[in-house]
């Protein structure tokens, strides 16, 4: 964000700080529902404005506020829709994408060129830009979705008589059919390029608790357990399933 100096125009540059002080005001107010309809409530923008003053002595103004919820709307759009395919999932601990294999993100990448740069890109306060626009998006709030901007004309028809000739009421229906398929293969269109849904995922927290669980694991099987487990929600299932004497054994296997 610039803002206007003589002739010159200075930008703002965000640090981790400012980003986790401005987080945790969005974050509070956003659990309490304190949205506009463009945006975020006047009184929002004061608190987080003065937040960012007392922790990290910057003053920033409404604009640049605006400015970077616009970089954390596109970081979750872009990463949401990376995690809610097969192969993907999130490092905790280095706040990037977890990634199977470079065949597999090439294969994204592919058919999803805007992703191409969150390869290795560090995103830090995942937790906290997923709490405030998961909701955002899922109601649709300053954003339509195509399939909702584009709704195709109702077509009409009157209804045949004796002196339309058959050839031209068998012609009417010939077209009407037509507009029908034609409408429901573009609304199909539509929906094939809507963002997956986010698949249930076992927070990584309760991974590792019940990882700490199992006796006499040693630490370093234990982290490549959760290395493994972090990815697949299925293998958390049948550590899950599985009586307590038998997990040490089990992951090993896995390892």
């Amino acid at each position: 964000m610039a803002a206007p100096k003589g002739n010159k125009r200075v930008y703002l540059t965000w640090t981790d700080e400012m980003d986790a002080a401005l987080l945790a005001v969005l974050v509070e107010h956003h659990n309490n529902g304190d949205h506009a309809q463009n945006g975020w409530k006047p009184h929002v923008y004061n608190a987080s404005i003065r937040n960012v003053r007392e922790k990290c002595g910057v003053e920033i103004t409404k604009d640049n506020i605006a400015s970077r919820c616009k970089t954390f709307d596109k970081h979750y759009e872009i990463i949401s829709k990376i995690l809610s395919q097969s192969g993907f999932g999130w490092d905790w601990e280095n706040d990037k994408l977890l990634i199977d294999s470079d065949d597999v993100w090439n294969r994204y990448v592919e058919a999803n060129k805007a992703a191409a740069c969150y390869k290795t890109k560090v995103v830090k306060n995942w937790e906290a830009i997923t709490t405030i626009y998961s909701k955002d998006h899922a109601n649709g709030e300053g954003a339509r979705t195509g399939a909702e901007s584009a709704q195709l004309p109702a077509v009409e028809f009157e209804e045949a008589t004796p002196d339309i000739p058959q050839k031209r009421q068998r012609t009417g229906e010939a077209i009407l059919s037509m507009l029908g398929d034609m409408r429901t293969s573009f609304q199909d269109a539509l929906k094939a390029n809507e963002p997956l849904p986010m698949p249930h995922a076992t927070p990584p927290a309760q991974i590792l608790a019940t990882l700490e669980e199992i006796p006499d694991l040693a630490r370093s099987d234990l982290l490549r357990s959760y290395g493994k487990l972090i990815l697949s929600e299925r293998l958390v299932q049948a550590l899950m399933e599985l009586p307590m004497d038998m997990r040490k054994e089990w992951l090993l296997m896995l390892n």
